[in-house]
């Protein structure tokens, strides 16, 4: 598994070892998430592996980028799982990538301009 983990999921010990504020209830439940849908990388299609790779780089770019990690908190508050879905975390995966997807075409759309004193 750590082959699978360090081919398609190059962040993941960054990512797990990160250290959010204790009240931080999101970025708890963003790792957990990421780090169960990680750890059965061994069952996966291709398809899944690739889907593994974007949900790493998300999260990274979660840590890293303050802009996004303010907006994806706020869109992950809003997720809505159907009570007849099968595979709740691949769902809740799938809709962290929705997010990502429609902060990107947002982001690409605005220019920040920094003001200078």
């Amino acid at each position: 598994m750590s082959s699978n983990i360090s081919k398609y999921c190059p962040n993941f010990y960054r990512i797990i070892d990160f250290e959010f504020w204790p009240d931080d209830y999101v970025s708890q439940k963003l790792v957990s998430f990421y780090k169960e849908y990680v750890c059965h990388l061994e069952e996966y299609d291709q398809n899944e592996l690739a889907k593994a790779n974007q949900v790493d780089k998300i999260v990274a770019k979660y840590i890293d980028d303050y802009t996004f990690r303010k907006e994806m908190k706020k869109q992950l508050l809003q997720i809505q799982i159907r009570s007849t879905v099968q595979n709740v975390l691949k769902a809740i995966i799938d809709s962290i990538i929705k997010i990502f997807e429609k902060y990107e075409i947002s982001a690409t759309r605005n220019i920040f301009i920094a003001h200078w004193i």
